[in-house]
């Protein structure tokens, strides 16, 4: 019995001390948030999100840390990357924010302007080559999106500094313990980006509204570019 509740406890904290690093304004947070809004490979992108952030506590709790460490010019370098990809998602969120559109409307600008395209150069039927054309942007929409969680997950120094050295020195402390501590944070990062990408589906009725999805897409520019500016000045 006092194996199981030292488990349980060593989860809980696991789960605490994990949400705790996760649950912060960051350019991956908001990511994911502007995903979930506009229903976009939300699946997609909490996968990556959660698998990312399992395999980076893994490599922490097993002392992967620390071997990093003794490389201070690998981290450098990956947070001059980073903070020039934050500056320059940034500045297009930026961007978006001098040309507002409503979420509803986007989507449907899209593909009725795919839809004039193809059928202009081919002359099929318009529903038919409609269908087609949502389908085609739909995959490369996806694709943009997997591409860039991918890049915002791997390419921030602070998902290293709290996943692999904060995480994994913590773990280190449960004894043999660590790898139950572990498996608690593991649980809270899928738990908070589960929440955060397909809870913002609540969202949607707000932002379909301009104004609205102005506001986010500020807030958006505001954060990554601070972020990234913040990285390359620590280097």
């Amino acid at each position: 019995m006092d194996g199981v509740n030292s488990a349980l406890t060593a989860t809980a904290a696991g789960f605490g001390t994990g949400l705790s690093l996760i649950v912060a304004i960051g350019a991956q947070n908001a990511f994911v948030l502007r995903q979930g809004v506009r229903r976009d490979a939300v699946l997609a992108v909490v996968a990556i999100c959660a698998l990312s952030d399992a395999a980076l506590i893994t490599l922490g709790v097993g002392g992967v840390g620390a071997v990093v460490v003794a490389w201070p010019s690998v981290l450098a370098a990956v947070g001059l990357i980073g903070g020039l990809f934050l500056i320059g998602y940034g500045c297009l969120a930026a961007r978006r924010v001098l040309k507002p559109a409503a979420l509803t409307v986007e989507a449907g600008a899209e593909t009725e302007e795919a839809g004039r395209t193809v059928v202009g150069a081919g002359g099929a039927s318009p529903a038919g080559v409609t269908r087609v054309a949502a389908a085609v942007g739909t995959a490369a929409s996806r694709r943009r999106a997997v591409l860039t969680c991918l890049a915002m997950t791997w390419l921030n120094p602070h998902v290293y500094l709290d996943t692999v050295f904060l995480l994994g020195s913590i773990a280190a402390d449960r004894g043999p313990w660590r790898w139950t501590f572990g498996l608690g944070a593991v649980l809270a990062s899928l738990v908070w980006f589960a929440a955060l990408g397909f809870g913002a589906r609540l969202l949607s009725p707000l932002l379909a509204r301009p104004s609205a999805w102005r506001v986010l897409d500020a807030l958006i520019a505001v954060t990554m570019i601070v972020l990234g500016a913040t990285l390359i000045a620590g280097v």
